[in-house]
């Protein structure tokens, strides 16, 4: 009896470790870009995807073609991957914007630290499974916010999704 016992036991460990390994997606490699000319792909996919604006500023990145515009009055930066398709776009809000728990969960356990104004928002293209990278960090393509604090010299980035959960993103000094 003991070892039918110790035999399910086993059993629902190793599922439940089959399970966890399961729900956690591994983070692609990002490809990189060859050459310097952006991709004609990307230049189609904006026009489709935001209208044929005036003014656009294109670079190229490692691993995005960049698109820098104003949309509504507001400046935008568009991120496409290797085959021009859109990856998604960064705004520039507010602390405020982001949702209230991650705001008081911030203020509570970085007290010490000065909360940059400009909190840049990241809204994923959700029709493609690139990933992103800010910060020179890369993480799963979805919404995200992400504030800056300091604290002296030291500067760090929190990242919080959209229902108000706060990570530790990275240090920047």
């Amino acid at each position: 009896m003991k070892k039918v016992a110790v035999l399910s036991m086993t059993f629902l460990l190793a599922m439940s470790m089959v399970m966890g390994q399961a729900t956690k997606k591994k983070l692609t490699p990002l490809k990189k870009l060859e050459g310097k000319e952006i991709n004609v792909m990307a230049k189609n996919s904006f026009i489709t995807a935001f209208g044929n604006l005036p003014n656009v500023k294109w670079e190229r990145s490692a691993n995005f073609d960049e698109a820098l515009f104003m949309k509504n009055g507001k400046e935008m930066k568009a991120y496409f991957d290797y085959e021009g398709k859109l990856v998604g776009t960064t705004t520039h809000v507010t602390f405020a914007d982001i949702p209230a728990n991650a705001q008081k969960e911030i203020q509570s356990k970085y007290k010490d630290y000065t909360i940059v104004p400009a909190v840049v928002f990241f809204d994923d293209n959700e029709v493609n499974d690139t990933d992103m990278m800010l910060y020179g960090v890369q993480f799963e393509d979805a919404d995200n916010y992400f504030v800056e604090l300091t604290k002296g010299t030291k500067k760090i980035v929190l990242q919080v999704n959209t229902e108000g959960m706060v990570f530790f993103f990275k240090e920047l000094s």
